[in-house]
């Protein structure tokens, strides 16, 4: 396309929009508010997700050591972990530090270790870390056949929940944004739509004396792009004003809360709004011209 042919369809989108400038308003007022709700819902899900990770990332897989071990078997046993795939990290706790962090965890309950009479039941052990928080399940079962381990411990039914929650998450998450996103898009063409009615007179009379199809379409399309930046872009502030005043709260009273930091997200935020403006805006503008451009 020339740059003097691509001017004057420019030109053109902005006559429209001056010209209808209560239903210019409107397109732009329901770009603004789908983009907006549709904002939200990514900011939540992303939240959702990330702390669906954090979750996952917290698990730990305790390999508890027989307790007639050696220092060289123990060493035996944390050479044969630190060979298996996707172990992150490992740490060792011994009997003493073990009976330490039950004593901080009691609290004022030290009742309870008063009854071992100086008795320490608590065995050496492994603490495994994953990359892929899936590795945990395969893994207790393998550290079980090493000589020296006891038993394995992750916290299997509170586990195998937190995946079956994530997994909903995750799922929930994609299909409630391809739902936002379709239902934008609905809303969005047939507001263009409107405008494309109010000037179905004109389209029919340029299709009567030899217009093509391309050059009828294109000021509709880009006046639909500038209707879905404009949208998007005033979207995208309340959008960002909303999640900074989100990320304030949040970091006051619920500090514990993994939530995603304003930057860099933001700026993934911006380019998805308003990509997402222009091309809902010129697909709508596509779809509401169709039954129009038959002769």
């Amino acid at each position: 396309m020339k740059i003097r042919t691509f001017r004057y369809f420019f030109k053109e989108a902005l006559k429209s929009m001056r010209r209808n400038g209560l239903m210019t308003l409107a397109s732009i007022s329901t770009v603004a508010l789908s983009l907006f709700m549709l904002g939200v819902f990514l900011c939540g899900v992303v939240n959702l997700n990330n702390m669906a990770e954090s979750l996952e990332n917290q698990v730990e897989l305790s390999v508890y050591l027989k307790d007639d071990l050696t220092t060289d078997q123990i060493m035996a046993v944390g050479k044969k972990v630190k060979e298996i795939p996707n172990v992150k990290r490992i740490e060792f706790i011994n009997k003493e530090q073990a009976m330490t962090d039950f004593k901080e965890r009691l609290g004022d309950q030290q009742q309870l270790v008063s009854s071992l009479n100086g008795v320490n039941p608590l065995p050496n052990s492994y603490v495994l870390t994953f990359e892929n928080p899936e590795d945990v399940k395969s893994t207790a079962r393998l550290v079980t056949t090493f000589s020296g381990v006891e038993s394995s411990h992750y916290g299997q039914d509170v586990i195998e929940e937190l995946f079956k929650i994530t997994q909903i998450i995750r799922i929930g998450g994609i299909v409630l944004i391809g739902f936002l996103a379709a239902a934008t898009l609905f809303i969005i063409s047939n507001t263009i739509r409107l405008t494309v009615f109010a000037r179905r007179k004109e389209i029919a009379i340029m299709k009567y004396v030899g217009a093509t199809n391309s050059f009828i379409r294109w000021p509709f399309m880009i006046e639909g792009m500038l209707l879905g930046f404009v949208g998007a872009i005033i979207a995208t502030l309340c959008v960002g004003e909303f999640y900074h005043f989100i990320t304030l709260e949040v970091e006051q009273s619920l500090a514990f809360f993994p939530l995603v930091k304003m930057f860099p997200f933001f700026y993934t935020l911006v380019g998805v709004l308003l990509g997402g403006g222009i091309l809902v805006g010129a697909i709508g503008s596509t779809i509401s011209l169709k039954q129009y451009m038959k002769v």
